[in-house]
């Protein structure tokens, strides 16, 4: 029984990655030979090991990895062979070759790829053919690699970058459509203890966004060099054109939250109609996280936004200070989110901020399409 544990378990485990496998493995492979014949290397190991570490196993930036792929193992050769003429070879010299190498990209702004791969490039140097020093041979293999694995993982193979940025878009969505319903479930029973969760959620989804953004840059960038993928570029599209009013939408939440908890704190009395207006919020939320695959939803998270608004216009009339720093982020989150729907439809509204919410439909009348 645990045998069979173990074998599902690594089934489950491998089966994401194994194409990913297979492409690396195929990538080394052929810049191993693709180098050999090039090259008068007869172990050209500095292709194979270059085009591994740029095709890597996640698929992201495959032409951003192989260009600073390049560029790493170049410095790294270069002060390399620098040391190595200087002060031979042994351990005292890799921890030099190391220290500079690193620092030298560091200095001239290189990535975290060129600043591992310098280190790496110096150390391989050494220990693959220490008496050689430096060789344009190196070079080349390091530039065939990054070629190879650039045509294997980004061109022929490439991933679906609307698949990657909808997981990354949804895990966003998640997480902000929950911290909005604790955050109102916190004003409907003033609870205090629900409206730290709230903000901790709402500051824990920066991380999210950050890999949201990430996803979306290496989909963009699939989506228009991939031939295989052209068809996804308008899915990607979308993500890309409401990203700015998601991000302003988050931001908004983690303030909304902040001021809710600082209300709650102090005992400010809450209008029965607050929390059903964060609470349709978090409603939007979850329409506008499933408009991405059907356009049309859209309209539905623009309406439910929109009442969200009207609700905290008509509360804001004699509301008490605390009442009023919530009500104008309820507003807030509200334009964003129909902002985002909008540009999600394809029909963004150009109306200035404060005309879109008065001409918002009032909370219960139906919304005009």
């Amino acid at each position: 029984m645990t045998l069979l544990r173990l074998a599902t378990t690594a089934r489950h485990r491998l089966s994401p990655r194994a194409l990913a496998i297979l492409q690396t493995a195929a990538a080394a492979t052929i810049a191993w030979f693709l180098a050999g014949a090039v090259t008068s290397d007869p172990q050209p190991i500095f292709a194979s090991i270059a085009a591994i570490v740029a095709i890597g196993a996640s698929h992201d930036q495959h032409r951003q990895r192989a260009l600073q792929l390049a560029g790493g193992v170049v410095l790294g050769l270069a002060l390399g062979d620098l040391i190595i003429h200087v002060l031979g070879t042994g351990g005292p010299q890799i921890f030099v070759m190391v220290v500079l190498a690193m620092g030298a990209a560091v200095v001239l702004g290189g990535s975290e790829m060129v600043i591992s791969e310098a280190a790496i490039s110096a150390i391989l140097l050494v220990a693959l053919n220490p008496g050689a020093g430096y060789s344009p041979n190196r070079v080349i293999e390091a530039l065939i690699g990054g070629g190879v694995a650039l045509v294997v993982g980004a061109l022929l193979f490439p991933p679906d970058p609307a698949l990657q940025v909808g997981r990354a878009a949804q895990t966003v969505f998640a997480e902000l459509g929950r911290s909005l319903e604790r955050t109102a479930a916190a004003l409907a029973t003033g609870d205090t203890g629900r409206g730290e969760r709230a903000l901790a959620e709402a500051r824990a989804i920066d991380g999210h966004f950050d890999r949201l953004e990430q996803a979306l840059s290496a989909g963009l960038d699939i989506a228009r060099t991939a031939p295989r993928r052209f068809a996804a570029r308008a899915d990607v599209a979308r993500y890309d054109r409401s990203l700015r009013h998601l991000d302003h939408a988050v931001r908004n939440t983690r303030v909304l939250a902040r001021h809710s908890l600082r209300a709650l704190r102090t005992g400010s009395r809450t209008p029965a109609d607050l929390p059903f207006a964060v609470t349709e919020l978090a409603q939007a939320v979850w329409a506008l996280a499933g408009a991405y695959e059907d356009p049309e939803r859209a309209w539905d998270a623009r309406d439910l936004a929109s009442r969200a608004a009207a609700r905290a216009t008509r509360l804001h009339a004699g509301a008490e200070l605390a009442l009023v720093e919530i009500l104008a982020q309820v507003r807030s989150t509200a334009v964003d989110l129909m902002r985002a729907a909008e540009l999600v439809a394809g029909a963004p509204d150009e109306l200035p901020t404060e005309e879109l919410i008065v001409l918002s439909p009032t909370p219960l009348a139906p919304s005009p399409r």
